[in-house]
């Protein structure tokens, strides 16, 4: 969160930085005067974007690094000891043996991606407070309504358009847009959300994939007092887009279809049951980033 520590091998040359812009700037100096073949970061939960952006911006070469190979790595070479300098001479030694692939991952890309997904639904909760005001408003006041909608219309088409192009202009995201919408419930929306909002996926457990969300139920106890266990925090725009992939989930999807109404029958509110599945979906959608598959319905 606060330092970055930094190892070039086989250099043998190990230093640490602060991980803010100063800091930053200075690890990008050093390393470019080593011209690495690639730089091997970790996956932390965001803390290493401000870098990769560096990284990206320097045309330096990078990789993401999945936190499960490297510690399977480590197993591999017998490497129990951690300290901040020998993790980060693991993955160095990592990056050289394994040679991970290259990212092609473009961090102003995946902002700009953000940006759009949040644009559209200020845009679509404009549009439904338009068509509410259609219901109730007089006849005569229909047409001064009717062209806000359709403007509405077009420009949520408009930056849907734009997603998807995006989205095509990056393998890594393509690869990652295939294996997420081979879920049925998730469109192209919310894999676009889940990819720029959420670029953790994949990289985490799943209880860490849960509360990023902000779908993981809290304990709320204190001495004898025992509270109903609520959601709270997490990144609400991905989870709003979540949300509604899951209300067409639970009619196109049987797997969530059936939990959802399990869950309703055992006498569990529908925003729960939704909740639940949404979670359900978090910890499935991981899993298949995490491992490079596409979805597979259980076989009845």
């Amino acid at each position: 969160k606060f330092q970055l520590d930094i190892y070039i091998r086989p250099l043998d040359i190990f230093f640490t930085v602060n991980n803010d812009e100063k800091g930053i700037k200075e690890a990008i100096n050093l390393i470019k005067k080593h011209r690495p073949e690639r730089i091997v970061i970790e996956a932390t939960g965001r803390l290493e974007m401000p870098f990769i952006m560096a990284c990206s911006e320097a045309n330096l070469p990078f990789v993401i690094a999945n936190p499960i190979h490297i510690k399977r790595f480590a197993g591999a070479i017998g490497q129990r000891a951690k300290t901040d300098k020998l993790d980060a001479q693991l993955i160095a030694h990592y990056g050289e043996a394994i040679k991970p692939k290259l990212s092609t991952l473009k961090p102003d890309i995946m902002q700009a991606m953000s940006d759009l997904v949040g644009r559209r639904n200020q845009l679509l909760v404009m549009q439904t407070m338009e068509k509410n005001r259609l219901q109730i408003l007089p006849k005569e006041l229909a047409m001064t309504i009717k062209p806000i909608l359709t403007v509405f219309k077009n420009q949520i088409t408009k930056i849907e358009d734009k997603i998807v192009k995006l989205i095509e202009s990056c393998p890594d995201y393509q690869a990652k847009n295939i294996i997420l919408q081979s879920m049925k419930g998730i469109g192209k929306i919310a894999a676009a959300s889940i990819i720029s909002n959420l670029p953790e996926l994949g990289y985490i457990n799943n209880k860490e994939a849960s509360s990023l969300v902000g779908v993981a139920p809290m304990n709320k106890e204190s001495g004898r007092f025992k509270g109903h266990r609520k959601i709270q925090g997490g990144r609400h725009q991905v989870r709003t887009v979540l949300y509604m992939a899951m209300m067409s989930a639970i009619q196109s999807n049987p797997v969530f279809k059936e939990t959802y109404q399990r869950l309703v029958a055992a006498g569990k509110p529908k925003k729960v049951a939704i909740i639940a599945c949404i979670r359900k979906m978090v910890v499935i959608l991981n899993s298949m980033l995490r491992d490079g598959v596409l979805w597979e319905a259980p076989k009845a």
